[in-house]
């Protein structure tokens, strides 16, 4: 069974997006385990000079690295991501490397009805970057729109339809898991690579 790490991508202590990751956590509790992980309390980044990473951010690049993948939610905010879910995939790719060739789902949530589109490409750019070298799932965006109705009294998924494509896009990133096991002939030189990345020198 499949252990993933789902990222709540928001500060916020009332969150749909963390609502649907709790429905997910449960949903699929007999095809995989699934951890939530939250970004609240991390520090601004502030790039310290000592390299020194909070405990927080390290505890959380422990608990990725052992992870077979990781889901991320995201709500919209402005037509990107929010500043709190940037801020953590900074200290997570400062002199720690867990998102290397890591299997990566993006999911969201938003109170509208357009979902959460733009933030989902801002977050792939993100995650391609050359600090964190994630393996994104391609062509698999999930966006649940009208999100503050789309749970019923015991958090799951009214409609239907979007509750099967979820389905099967869980299980897509079940078998991507998979095939990206095997597209690891360039880790080490990749991962090295993230390692000694530094702008100030380039």
């Amino acid at each position: 069974m499949h252990k993933f790490i789902a990222m709540v991508g928001t500060n916020s202590d009332e969150s749909t997006n963390r609502k649907l990751l709790q429905y997910m956590q449960s949903h699929y509790a007999d095809q995989a385990e699934i951890e939530l992980m939250e970004i609240k309390g991390l520090p601004i980044f502030n790039k310290p000079e000592n390299h020194e990473i909070p405990a927080q951010a390290q505890a959380m690049a422990d608990k990725i690295e052992q992870a077979d993948g990781v889901i991320i939610s995201t709500p919209e905010y402005d037509h990107s991501a929010p500043a709190a879910l940037l801020n953590a995939l900074e200290w997570l790719s400062f002199h720690i490397q867990p998102f290397v060739d890591k299997p990566v789902m993006i999911i969201g949530a938003s109170y509208g009805a357009l979902g959460t589109s733009r933030a989902q490409a801002h977050l792939r750019q993100v995650l391609d970057s050359p600090e964190l070298r994630a393996r994104i799932m391609p062509s698999s965006e999930f966006m649940l729109g009208h999100s503050l109705q789309a749970f019923d009294d015991q958090g799951n998924l009214t409609d239907q339809q979007k509750a099967m494509k979820l389905d099967g896009l869980f299980k897509d990133f079940q078998v991507f898991v998979e095939i990206t096991k095997k597209l690891k002939n360039a880790n080490a030189t990749t991962y090295e690579e993230v390692r000694e990345m530094d702008w100030e020198k380039l």
